[in-house]
């Protein structure tokens, strides 16, 4: 159990990490239409749609990661307050009730909008540039297929939890600003004092 949860954790990771860079190529591109829309008086017509699909990209593939990370919003106000295997089995409930159900029916809808898409060629309607977006739609099914193997291991991880009453956490990979900025305040604190 433990190496599939490892598995899907680095699968997400990589591919929440590979997509992340969209936020580079968007900073880029939304550059770019600002300088030559007020500087050059010249605006572009896919500027709005590229950066909606480059968002939209990107919000989709970093949610099977931020997953496993324990990123989404959740109500903690009486959650944390329970203990691991009671979280565990509501998790787990949760999970089968509601995640694989939705999950799934992205992917199955998600697969019918990509496979139409594809056959008659879709571009954006909202601009003069006919941006192709039957790419984009696929992401869909990708982003479902993501979410459903990470969900396999969140499953995985309920059970762990119930079973040993502690919960297995992903690797660390990342730090949150404010507690990279409190450690580093802290071992200034601490070097002053020295």
């Amino acid at each position: 159990m433990l190496r599939f949860v490892r598995f899907a954790d680095s699968l997400s990771a990589w591919f929440g990490k590979t997509f992340g860079w969209l936020i580079m190529l968007m900073t880029i591109g939304v550059s770019y239409e600002v300088v030559v829309r007020y500087v050059f008086n010249a605006p572009t017509s896919w500027s709005l749609d590229v950066s909606f699909i480059m968002y939209g990209t990107l919000f989709m593939m970093g949610g099977a990661y931020t997953l496993s990370r324990g990123g989404h919003v959740r109500g903690d106000f009486l959650y944390r307050l329970w203990p691991v295997r009671v979280q565990a089995a509501v998790d787990l409930l949760l999970y089968i009730i509601f995640f694989f159900p939705g999950v799934t029916a992205l992917i199955f809808a998600g697969w019918k909008y990509a496979s139409r898409s594809w056959q008659y060629g879709e571009v954006s309607v909202n601009s003069p540039a006919g941006i192709p977006i039957f790419q984009f739609k696929t992401v869909i099914v990708a982003a479902g297929i993501l979410l459903f193997i990470q969900g396999i291991a969140q499953v995985l991880r309920c059970i762990l939890a119930i079973r040993d009453g502690v919960w297995t956490e992903a690797e660390e990979d990342v730090e949150e600003t404010e507690e990279l900025l409190i450690r580093e305040q802290t071992e200034k604190a601490h070097a002053h004092e020295a």
